[in-house]
């Protein structure tokens, strides 16, 4: 029933930032008791969990993206945005916004580590590639 849907610009230059937004159907992002979160995969290796916003509206960030990294959401259209500064042509991926039903990562001196292996629903994903 749930469905997600990332738009954004697809083409970035080094030291800009990323945004991209996910618009969510067939449920709403603070009624529904679930983990709305971006994920990425670099050309050639797997996928890396980003950060997740919860339906109460707390935030979880990767320890090695954080300091570049802000999710925030849009009650009013039910979309959920990644925004990733200061890129590099090694944030060159396939982001997806996905979302689960459990808690996403676990907290550990300070910082979110990911703990789930799959998601329970995902969009379609965007590539974004950093170039001059």
């Amino acid at each position: 029933q749930v469905q997600l849907q990332e738009s954004g610009p697809g083409l970035m230059k080094p030291s800009q930032t990323i945004s991209l937004t996910c618009t969510v159907s067939g449920g709403s992002i603070t009624t529904n008791f679930y983990f709305w979160g971006w994920i990425r995969q670099p050309p050639g290796k797997g996928l890396e969990w980003i950060g997740s916003i919860g339906y109460s509206g707390t935030t979880y960030y990767s320890p090695s993206l954080k300091s570049r990294t802000s999710i925030s959401r849009d009650t009013s259209k039910n979309q959920f945005t990644l925004q990733l500064s200061s890129v590099t042509p090694e944030d060159t991926a396939v982001y997806y916004c996905a979302a689960s039903t459990v808690v996403p990562c676990t907290h550990y001196r300070g910082n979110y580590y990911p703990t789930l292996d799959r998601y329970d629903y995902w969009g379609q994903g965007a590539q974004v590639t950093v170039s001059s």
